[in-house]
């Protein structure tokens, strides 16, 4: 398919902008869904949602810093984006808040926390490159076990 061709099913680059965005966060959203119905504890879910986060942003996705490029979006198709952003967000801050309950976690601010987790992950595309000497495999593990080693009590 020749570039030309997108213009064919979109009408301009922001709707293929926001249909990529859509995608992207569909994915994330399916797989938050799958692990919030999983009988594991809230540590194990917690790193299998990263884990999955970072092989769909790097494998799925070739490590598009998509994420991090809203600012060009009509703000009919910002909303809807923030929307989907939000519930994956509420989804991880669930997770932890629950390993809080638990005890698995320190008590401490799960939005806070939150943003920190999906921040270190967002940003992996930005650093990542396909012929490094990191993996996607071994940047899921040794960002899930950093990541989650600094909530455990």
């Amino acid at each position: 398919m020749k570039k030309g061709n997108l213009y064919y099913y979109f009408k301009d680059k922001e709707e293929i902008l926001f249909a990529c965005h859509q995608h992207s966060l569909g994915r994330l959203l399916e797989v938050l869904e799958e692990i919030e119905h999983v009988p594991l504890p809230p540590e194990e879910r917690l790193k299998r949602l990263i884990q999955a986060a970072v092989h769909i942003i790097l494998d799925e996705l070739g490590g598009t810093a998509l994420f991090l490029d809203l600012e060009a979006l009509r703000p009919s198709h910002l909303r809807a984006l923030i929307v989907g952003r939000d519930r994956f967000d509420h989804g991880v801050r669930k997770i932890i808040a629950q390993g809080i309950a638990s005890g698995i976690f320190q008590p401490r601010d799960a939005k806070l926390t939150g943003f920190a987790i999906l921040g270190a992950v967002n940003w992996i595309p930005r650093w990542f490159h396909p012929a490094g000497p990191s993996s996607s495999d071994h940047i899921a593990t040794v960002f899930a076990d950093f990541l989650i080693a600094g909530l455990k009590r």
